[in-house]
């Protein structure tokens, strides 16, 4: 082997290595959305098939505006109805006389319909303006469908061509699809669930999500606090970039001006572009992590999360940490919490969410663009400790996307001797001692 070849082959194995290590989550390590077919039935000159999309992300949810799904044709085929979706264009469908196709599009776009549609534009699993929730936070809501009768395609099992190049937009960019593969055709009930049928030809399609690709810069950060130390540590500056798009200075509003107290400021763009209150972090999302109280069996920490956007909503949200005390969970205060178990075994990374109708929406920037809650985590004698940062989470993710961490040697130093809170029944013990001393000295 050359020179030359060598180089080749090593470039190779590099793009290959750092596109697989891109879309790759440690803490969600087989996380990914699946698009389905199910051919159901055979028409006169092609096919109806079910397109599912399953999210399988422990904590990555699509949020609104929800998904769009692309392909291109790998023949002339067009879209003759679908029903619980439609198409973003129909396309030239000029020579066609009589029955006009809904997309003629070679490379259509779908997207998902507005719930209260007409019952006969429905079908199961559709309609919920394309949000999508993670599995781990809502399993039954983490499916979408629709179905598509598609023409001028084989109708046979041998003469069907697979789409390609799928992509999936939810709702902007950061999902990568790989190439269409028939797998064994999928087995289900019929409408009234007494018998099972099964789908004439069935191909997958698998979606992974890389944070790079979305954008070059972080979403969110994290600021760490302690009872223990005076020190407030923010999140770093520039943590999620500044002079770029609408994050420059120039471009953010102050808290306290007036514009930011104005109606208009909420009002929603088309582009999505963020409007973010003026900060040196410039961060649409902060999560600040403060150690509260320190018990003697148990110790607190304090978890809030502020949106310094003006124009966006967080409905649904999620935040995952890990940290090693997590497995000792006594109580979560105003926030649901599950365990994540990458691994199988170690417990150690678990996702917050709200509690629905209470504070599972986010609002935008302003006096109500926060939620909070308290986690009282039992110690571990063998590994508890409040120095050298223990105490703080190794990690942060929001929506699915890590945050940017304060640098490790900025973390609340422990001082000599760091106090301890008596429990509740503790401290009104020593209040009723300290009342009957009071009594007999002044007796």
């Amino acid at each position: 082997m050359g020179l030359r070849d060598s180089a080749a082959l090593l470039a190779l194995v590099l793009a290959v290595t750092c596109s697989v290590a891109v879309a790759y989550d440690p803490l969600d390590p087989n996380g990914n959305i699946t698009i389905k077919w199910d051919v159901i039935s055979w028409t006169p000159d092609g096919y109806v098939a079910m397109v599912t999309m399953s999210n399988y992300q422990m904590y990555r949810h699509i949020m609104a505006p929800g998904w769009t799904v692309g392909w291109s044709w790998a023949k002339k085929e067009v879209i003759w109805s679908i029903v619980g979706a439609q198409a973003t264009e129909q396309g030239d469908c000029s020579k066609f006389k009589g029955g006009i196709p809904h997309c003629c599009k070679r490379t259509p776009a779908v997207v998902d319909l507005l719930p209260g549609v007409p019952y006969n534009q429905q079908i199961a699993n559709c309609c919920k303006a394309g949000v999508v929730s993670a599995y781990g936070q809502d399993p039954a809501g983490s499916v979408s469908a629709f179905q598509v009768s598609v023409g001028l395609a084989g109708t046979t099992n041998k003469t069907v061509k697979l789409p390609k190049n799928f992509t999936l937009m939810g709702p902007g960019p950061g999902y990568t699809c790989g190439p269409a593969k028939v797998v064994p055709s999928t087995v289900y009930f019929t409408p009234d669930r007494r018998r099972k049928t099964q789908a004439l030809m069935t191909w997958t399609v698998t979606c992974t999500y890389s944070q790079q690709l979305a954008s070059k810069y972080p979403s969110c950060c994290v600021s760490f606090s302690s009872f223990y130390n005076d020190t407030i540590v923010p999140c770093a500056r520039c943590s999620c970039g500044c002079g770029h798009g609408g994050h420059s200075p120039g471009g953010c509003i102050a808290g306290d001006s007036k514009r930011a107290l104005s109606p208009g400021v909420n009002t929603p763009r088309k582009d999505g572009q963020a409007l973010l209150q003026c900060t040196p972090h410039m961060c649409p999302i902060r999560v600040h992590w403060h150690v509260k109280l320190n018990y003697k069996d148990y110790w607190r920490a304090k978890i809030a999360i502020t949106n310094f956007n003006y124009r966006m909503n967080y409905t649904q949200w999620t935040l995952v940490a890990q940290h090693p005390n997590l497995d000792n969970i006594t109580e979560v205060f105003s926030f649901q919490y599950k365990p994540i178990l990458p691994y199988g075994t170690i417990n150690d990374t678990g996702m917050f969410y709200g509690l629905k109708f209470y504070n599972d929406l986010l609002m935008e920037a302003g006096p109500f663009g926060n939620v909070q809650s308290e986690v009282l985590m039992r110690k571990d004698a063998n590994t508890f400790t409040f120095s050298q940062g223990w105490a703080f989470p190794r990690k942060i993710y929001f929506n699915g996307d890590e945050c940017k961490m304060p640098p490790p040697d900025s973390y609340p130093y422990l001082p000599n001797a760091a106090p301890v809170a008596a429990p509740r029944s503790g401290m009104i013990a020593a209040a009723a001692s300290a009342f009957l001393l009071a009594l007999l000295l002044v007796a």
